[in-house]
């Protein structure tokens, strides 16, 4: 390889790091985990979880003590960006070879992956997965297995094997489609003894196998072979006139899409959920639109992916709404009416893929509403069990795009027929693998939309509940409490569970674009905690006009103007949903200095009685929790509050959190913790069939009491 060709690279990203690589010099494992790390970095290369890679090399049998060769290979799931030591499976080479000794034959396939155990060289192994003996039966020292758009749209071309030859002059092999396991391992030996001296293989319809003597020629080799796919394509494009036959429709401005995208992902989050709880996922990325505004939208859409890792992740097909993206969204029931056809079309048309294609001992059928669906001139929504599937399922999607794009400015693209794609999806072995993931969360596939959630005891309820499994969106009126917020979250949580936004409760362009946010993001809203608050504490005649004011219009004004707007994104979702009001013991005991702030309380806490009784008929249920003296994290405590509660009761400031837990019946200090244990028991599932409750976490005021 010359080093001159490290600068030219243009489609793919050279990353190697010398220095860094020489730290690890003699640790070929070291080697082989840097150089999956950044091979996962650049999604032209591979996909999130896609591909694997493996090195082999000479280790002391503990049981012989003489030199055994041993293959280090990514082991069952995983992602090669994220790869570590432990992601790893380890099996000594000559066992891996003796079970062609046993092997039956491609109709016996299944059992072979329960074989590799025995080869197993360090008991700590990741399973080894289906891809194993592919580099098994390979020679090499350092292998990659990738799955780049622009290799795979040669690949899934129609004449992608006269066209690899050409391109390659022959030093690329070609095996066509098969599904992985062991006997395409054996392919892939045969295709190297027939073809000696050839830098790769590429599996039809499927990805790339590249490799080299060490860690650096493997990866210089797979950059350089993906570079020169990207390149064909990139000279063909237009040759055989517009891209996806140009465009059918223009699409609306970044606006109108965000606005169009934001009104309808929950009625399509609605539609979809009748399995299972999804959570959505938006793009408008401009590779997405080109496909979804085209001429050629109506015959490749329905085609669907051609590569195994795409059609796991995104279903055999999307489904195409047939929607103006101008049109008017505003009236649900008549959206409504014209998308649920379509959607039980889907699911009729998934559920006769299923009936024709099943074995007799293939896995039940699985949820049949779609995953991906494209709304010409505005987008692609993703549905899935959690935010960072349903967005993987988007970048994979958009990876298909690319495939298909790719294929038809070379040749025409094809996909896999129904039956392969189908022996995939539905295999025994990817059915155990989805047994063997965690069970969900109590709140998975919930959002959640917390006021107030930059601190004190909004952030702990976001904590709590995302904690349980659920999205949330994280709100404050203070920019910079927000901020610190959002990195508090992305350290603890990532970037997938929450998402912010600026809101002030008083303003219902605020509250309006929240939800927006919540939609885009997510797909919807399934539970709103109101929690933003203030205090204020003056005798009456020192209470100010503004001060009424400013604690009805955020207490109260505040609740019902995020509730009303909750409810009807809860409305076009039809899933039911949750409002916890976090109110206060003040709105049923009464104290002096307090005649704004706990009548303001009683106010939300009648407000919450009234919606619990008219929101029943829609399955939203409204409770209502109780606080009392939550000091921890409040901004409350920062202003004038705590002195003027100190003054009223004779005592100091420092003296108050003491003397808040001495005269409750438990002698208890309340924290932020407790009140986000009480929202949690109201949404977490046993409490399901409850609405109209106010539960008290004071530590017992019995003045409080509601009854």
């Amino acid at each position: 390889m010359s080093v001159s060709s490290l600068t030219n690279f243009k489609h793919v990203s050279y990353l190697w790091d010398e220095q860094k690589a020489a730290a690890l010099a003699g640790d070929e494992v070291a080697l082989l985990i840097y150089r999956s790390n950044l091979l996962g970095a650049d999604l032209r290369l591979t996909n999130y979880g896609g591909g694997n890679t493996s090195c082999k090399v000479m280790a002391r049998d503990p049981l012989t003590g003489k030199q055994t060769e041993v293959m280090w290979v990514k082991g069952s799931g995983g992602d090669l960006g994220t790869l570590k030591r432990s992601g790893l499976a380890a099996l000594y080479v000559d066992r891996l070879h003796s079970l062609e000794n046993i092997y039956r034959g491609i109709e016996h396939e299944d059992e072979m992956v329960e074989l590799f155990n025995h080869c197993i060289f360090d008991l700590s192994s990741k399973a080894p997965s289906i891809d194993t003996p592919l580099h098994g039966f390979l020679p090499f020292k350092h292998i990659d297995h990738l799955h780049p758009d622009a290799a795979i749209a040669i690949a899934a071309a129609k004449d992608g094997k006269r066209i690899t030859q050409e391109l390659f002059g022959g030093t690329i092999g070609w095996v066509p489609w098969q599904r992985p396991g062991f006997d395409l391992g054996l392919q892939l030996r045969q295709c190297l003894q027939d073809n000696p001296g050839i830098r790769g293989i590429m599996l039809g319809s499927h990805g790339l196998f590249t490799w080299g003597d060490t860690a650096y020629e493997s990866y210089i080799n797979t950059l350089e072979v993906i570079e020169r796919c990207a390149a064909y394509l990139e000279e063909h494009y237009g040759k055989k006139g517009p891209v996806f036959g140009g465009a059918r429709i223009s699409a609306p401005d970044a606006e109108v899409r965000k606005k169009q995208a934001a009104a309808l992902a929950p009625v399509l989050r609605g539609l979809c959920s009748g399995h299972t709880r999804m959570v959505g996922h938006f793009t408008d990325d401009p590779r997405v639109l080109e496909f979804i505004n085209s001429k050629d939208l109506d015959r490749l859409a329905p085609l669907g992916t051609s590569c195994p890792d795409h059609f796991l992740r995104t279903k055999i097909s999307p489904l195409v709404l047939p929607l103006d993206p101008q049109a008017s969204l505003e009236d649900v029931a008549a959206v409504k009416q014209q998308l649920e056809p379509l959607f039980a079309a889907y699911r009729a048309m998934y559920t006769d893929y299923y009936s024709t294609c099943r074995h007799p001992n293939s896995p039940a059928l699985r949820d049949p509403n779609p995953v991906v669906i494209l709304y010409p001139g505005i987008g692609m929504f993703t549905f899935s069990k959690d935010k960072q599937t349903a967005r993987v399922a988007a970048e994979f999607y958009t990876n298909a795009i690319n495939v298909m794009k790719g294929a038809e400015a070379i040749s025409e693209y094809t996909a896999l027929p129904r039956q392969e794609a189908f022996d995939i999806e539905y295999w025994l072995l990817e059915e155990a693998k989805l047994q063997r993931m965690p069970k969900p969360k109590a709140l998975s596939g919930r959002i959640a939309l917390i006021t107030g959630s930059a601190g004190g005891i909004g952030k702990a309820i976001a904590k709590r509940f995302a904690d349980e499994g659920a999205c949330v969106i994280i709100n404050d009126n203070d920019a910079g409490r927000l901020q610190s917020a959002k990195e508090e979250f992305t350290k603890q949580y990532g970037a997938d569970v929450f998402t912010t936004a600026v809101l002030d409760v008083t303003k219902a362009t605020d509250i309006h674009a929240a939800y927006e946010v919540a939609s885009l993001a997510f797909g919807g809203v399934d539970m709103v905690v109101n929690c933003a608050g203030l205090s204020i504490s003056k005798p009456l005649e020192a209470h100010t006009e503004k001060d009424w004011d400013l604690l009805y219009d955020v207490l109260v004004k505040g609740q019902f103007l995020v509730t009303q707007q909750g409810v009807e994104v809860m409305r076009k979702q039809d899933l039911g949903g949750d409002v916890i009001n976090i109110v206060s013991k003040n709105a049923l005991m009464s104290g002096p200095n307090n005649a704004g702030y706990g009548s303001a309380k009683a106010a939300q806490l009648h407000l919450s009685r009234l919606n619990a009784a008219e929101l029943g008929k829609d399955g939203i249920r409204v409770n209502v929790i109780n606080p009392d003296a939550v000091i921890a994290d409040s901004k409350i405590w920062e202003g004038d509050w705590a002195a003027g509660r100190a003054k009223a009761y004779g005592i100091t400031v420092e003296e108050l959190p003491g003397y808040y837990a001495k005269r409750t019946l438990l002698n208890q200090v309340i924290l932020p913790e407790d009140i986000a244990s009480a929202c949690f028991a109201v949404t977490g599932g046993l409490l399901g069939k409850s609405t109209g409750n106010v539960i008290n976490v004071d530590g017992g005021v019995a003045a409080a009491f509601v009854r």
